[in-house]
Formats: C-alpha cells, structure tokens, sequence
C-alpha cells in the first residue's frame, strides 16, 4: 500500500487547441476535466497499474465536492480532510505536439486546526493501511509554514513507512531536514535547492550526490533527458527512447508513482537499475496520452530504457573522460534525444 498526502490539490482543466497566440481568441476541440494534485496523479497511476494506493488530501467549497465525486467516479480510494477554502482550479493549454502551457491557480490557506487534520488523518491511514510509502506530493498553500511537510514526514515515519516527498520552495530543504528517504525535484527545483545552474546531465548528477550525501535518496526528473537516481549505494542515469510528446503534465508524477510501485515493499528486491527503469518508462508512456498523469493503452517497455551507472565523476561506466550531458552522450553512445 502506498499512500499519498496531496496539501494543495485542484481541478484540472485541460483545452487542446489548434495553435495559441497570446492576446487571441483560441476554440479548443477538446476539454477535459480532472481530480489532481501531484498526490492524486501519483495515487491515480498507481491504481491503473494495480498497486494499492489511498490519496489524503483537503477538501472545500463546490469545488472540493466536484474533485471528490471525480475521484468515486474513477473509484480512486481516497481519505478527504474537509476545510473552509474552496478547491484550486488550473488551467492547462496544449497544442499540436504536445506544448503545454499551464496555469496554476495558488489555493487557500489552510488553518492550524485545518493542518492537524490532514496530518492526523494521513498517519491513520499510512497505520491502518500497512503502508510501505506516504508520498507527500504538490505545492504547499500559500501561507502554510513548511513546519507542515516535517510533521507529514515524522507521521509517515511513525507509522512504519517510508516518506517520498515531491515539492518545491521552503519545503524541500526542510523535507530534508527532516529526513525524509526519498525526494523527487526536477531539473529547476533541484537548481534551486543547491544554488547551481544545472544545464548538464553531469551537473545534475554532481547537484544530486551533494544532496544524497545527507542521506535522502534524489530521484531528478530532467525531461528529455530522462532521470537519475543517487542513494547511498548508486548513482544512475536513464533515458528512454525518443517520442513526440502529446501531454507532458503529470509525467513527473507518473514517474515517481512507479519508482515507488518499484520500490515498494512487496518489490523491495528488485535492482535499483530495474527500478528506474521501471519509472522512466512509465513516466515517458504518460507523455503519449491527452490527459494529466494518464497512461497510454500500450506502455513503453522497461527494457528500452538505457540505464547507465556513473562513476564518482559523474561518467558513464566505460565511458573514459566523456562528460554526462545529453549531447555528449548520445554522440558517444549512437543514440537519438531522449524524452520523459
């Protein structure tokens, strides 16, 4: 069982249109609307592939009552906090080869009594539930001290499981602090929490090592350059096989929904290579779909993913004195640009 904690969750809307332009008028030919929130998508994609899972997340307003009926609907085992402050709503534009342009509304505050609860109600269910992972996923609201991420750590941690957090600003150092086993930044949030530009796959990996060094494993979601993955045993690099995007919203999501699927305690035995692969072939599979964090009918196939295992420099085994970046590496290896 994998738990999800979603603090900020929403509705999505998304349009695909023909072509946008700034400052004109856009008829979309399709529109989709969706319970989501980093957690839900995480929680979404885990019970299409058959893991157990339960999302925990705030609940308010019409719009909170709308997500909560998408979610029965799909029949998404869920545990809602109910709270004063309507439900967020995005916004989310696609066009012809899958450029997406989103807007994020900021959410409500949550209040301290507001806060307790989802707390409480996510270590219930991570006891409950028997649950291997709490994956606390998304922004925080606006205003929330990220003193709220540390407890939803220390309350996954009490109840036996581990804690995988997926978020960004203030509450990823203090994830840290925190000891949480397992982040997941992408390429930007990583930047911003080591102080480094980062516009190599070899810098990631350096940026990665330094945070590992803590003792939380970094899973970096770096586009189309795939991912890596540093703990304290490995440092990886993977990529899958080059595709034409139609929606890439939610394919971080997807991807650390089946790192965990991969890691979870039912499959602790499988080989770190395995597991990350596993993760960006889910990840770059959700990218062939319309929807957020939705899976494609025919899934891109683990073994086509390239896992490569890189040395204390941050090379590929076996390539001497060759730097980790996606343009070097793929001169040296023969192979196409890579997305996830």
């Amino acid at each position: 069982m994998i738990v999800t904690v979603t603090p900020n969750p929403s509705l999505d809307r998304t349009y695909r249109v023909d072509g946008f332009r700034l400052g004109a008028l856009h008829r979309a030919d399709h529109v989709t609307v969706e319970a989501s929130g980093k957690g839900v998508n995480v929680s979404r994609v885990l019970a299409v592939r058959g893991v157990p899972t339960m999302a925990v997340l705030p609940l308010g307003g019409s719009e909170g009552g709308h997500l909560a009926g998408l979610l029965a609907e799909a029949g998404l085992p869920h545990e809602g906090v109910g709270v004063a402050a309507a439900a967020r709503v995005n916004v989310t534009v696609i066009e012809p080869g899958g450029r997406t342009t989103k807007v994020n509304a900021p959410g409500e505050a949550l209040t301290a009594a507001e806060q307790e609860a989802l707390v409480r109600r996510t270590r219930e269910a991570a006891l409950t539930e028997a649950a291997s992972w709490v994956a606390c996923c998304g922004s925080l609201p606006p205003g929330t001290d990220p003193e709220l991420t540390v407890r939803l750590i220390q309350a996954a941690h009490s109840a036996g499981a581990r804690a995988a957090v997926d978020t960004s600003g203030a509450a990823l150092p203090a994830a840290l602090s925190a000891g949480a086993d397992l982040i997941k930044p992408n390429r930007e949030e990583l930047a911003e929490l080591t102080g480094r530009e980062l516009r190599t796959v070899e810098a990631v990996v350096a940026a990665a090592r330094e945070v590992a060094a803590g003792g939380t494993a970094v899973l970096a979601s770096i586009g189309v350059d795939g991912a890596v993955l540093v703990d304290g045993r490995v440092c990886l690099w993977a990529k899958a096989p080059s595709i034409e995007p139609v929606n890439t919203t939610g394919a971080g999501d997807t991807l650390l929904a089946g790192y965990l699927a991969a890691a979870s305690a039912e499959s602790g035995s499988m080989r770190p290579e395995s597991r990350l692969a596993e993760a960006v072939a889910l990840g770059t599979s959700a990218c062939l779909a319309p929807g957020t964090a939705e899976l494609p009918g025919t899934l891109l196939r683990p073994e086509h993913v390239v896992v490569r295992r890189l040395d204390g420099a941050g090379r590929a085994a076996g390539d001497s004195g060759v730097p980790i970046n996606h343009a070097a590496a793929e001169r040296a290896a023969g192979e196409p640009r890579r997305s996830s």
